[in-house]
């Protein structure tokens, strides 16, 4: 069924074509929306699952992270202080290896408050274990999270998992969806099934004490676990693309970078607005190119290593700063290309925070930029784009 939809009625679509078994959520704006409809399909019978409605986020996640433990596929959503909120229970559901999946939709941190577009929420939660998707359009959420259970449930990853979509420009703007049968979804994403569960008249401990001597033997086996999810990523969506015709480009989805000189990363909704900067600048004759960061966690170091070899310069685009360092996606992208010994100048530029528009005008200049800064070949500091009283105009 193809229809018109919003990014939050994707995601609880999505939910839905799942078969969660247990939903446990808490409203909260721009979110609401996506729990309103599930809430909906379970009272109307179209989903057979239990909804419990709960006093918080905090409360939410544990209630996920207890169902999930006894061998149900659970979900929530939540956004912006909502998912700080859950912070202490996130790294809970990762070490229990319970493999939730979560839509965040990505919000501004208060104060000021705002209920706009900011990835600081989710980078936020990046040391907690869990696996993070952003996605550029609705019918990637969609997608996303059949694909999410499917690398979530694996046996050798079983580790939680968040969809990531941006505030209003995505959660609240509605496109064409593309929603797949359910016997097709059925076929690509068995019922959950795991080794072990909670279960009446057989005692186990989940989540019990645990001495020095055996406490690093469990952080080391999640670590291999978020290893393994790259590569079982790379083989569900391989699988995704042959039975439902669509694809992602994998951990980084890379536009135009075969012959590009320098390349913009960004990562969530503005890759739209940069796809079409990119074709207009190489109209003109610039060589540039566009790398869609797909997953922040695991991060997608090889793929990055190898498209840093043939470029003079890489444009890294944050939603999200971390104060004293810099952008989170700049952060990183630098760490994964230290072994390099020839590496292309990069360079951070901050934009978009709080909602801000980034328009194709100002990407067209962050490549001007990042051109002349790669031939100059220097080190820059990390630049705030659009920010009122600061000389540079971006307009």
């Amino acid at each position: 069924m193809r229809t018109v939809m919003t990014g939050n009625y994707a995601s609880a679509y999505g939910a839905k074509a799942a078969r969660a078994e247990v939903i446990a959520a808490y409203p909260i704006t721009p979110q609401t929306s996506i729990v309103e409809k599930l809430a909906e399909f379970v009272s109307s019978g179209e989903l057979n699952a239990k909804f419990i409605p709960v006093e918080s986020e905090h409360s939410a996640m544990a209630a996920c992270i207890s169902a999930s433990v006894t061998g149900a596929r659970t979900y929530t959503a939540t956004s912006s202080h909502g998912l700080t909120l859950m912070h202490e229970v996130l790294m809970w559901a990762s070490g229990a290896r319970s493999p939730i999946v979560m839509t965040n939709v990505s919000r501004a941190m208060a104060p000021p408050w705002s209920v706009w577009a900011d990835h600081m929420d989710s980078v936020a939660q990046r040391d907690t274990g869990w696996m993070q998707f952003f996605c550029e359009s609705n019918q990637e959420v969609l997608d996303t999270v059949l694909m999410a259970y499917k690398v979530a449930e694996s046996r050798d990853v079983m580790l939680p998992a968040m969809i990531i979509e941006d505030a209003f420009i995505l959660s609240h703007t509605s496109e064409p969806v593309d929603v797949p049968e359910q016997s097709q979804v059925d076929t690509f994403l068995p019922r959950y099934d795991p080794e072990m569960r909670l279960e009446i008249g057989r005692p186990m401990g989940f989540g019990s004490l645990v001495k020095p001597d055996l406490y690093m033997e469990f952080r080391y086996k999640a670590m291999k676990a978020m290893e393994s999810s790259r590569e079982r990523i790379l083989k569900v969506e391989e699988e995704f693309r042959k039975t439902f015709g669509r694809s992602y480009g994998g951990l980084l989805d890379e536009y135009r970078c075969e012959d590009a000189e320098v390349v913009v990363v960004v990562a969530g909704s503005a890759a739209g607005t940069a796809r079409e900067a990119v074709d207009a600048m190489n109209e003109r004759g610039v060589p540039v190119g566009l790398a869609r960061l797909r997953t922040f966690r695991p991060f997608p170091e090889d793929e990055l290593r190898n498209l840093a070899k043939k470029v003079r310069g890489i444009a890294v685009i944050d939603r999200s700063y971390t104060f004293g360092a810099a952008g989170a996606f700049y952060t990183e992208l630098c760490g994964s290309l230290f072994p390099l010994r020839e590496r292309p100048v990069v360079k951070n530029y901050i934009a978009g925070l709080g909602g801000r528009d980034i328009t194709p005008k100002i990407i067209e200049k962050i490549i001007e930029d990042i051109i002349d800064v790669s031939e100059r070949g220097e080190d820059v500091e990390p630049e705030w784009v659009e920010v009122k009283g600061l000389d540079r105009s971006w307009q």
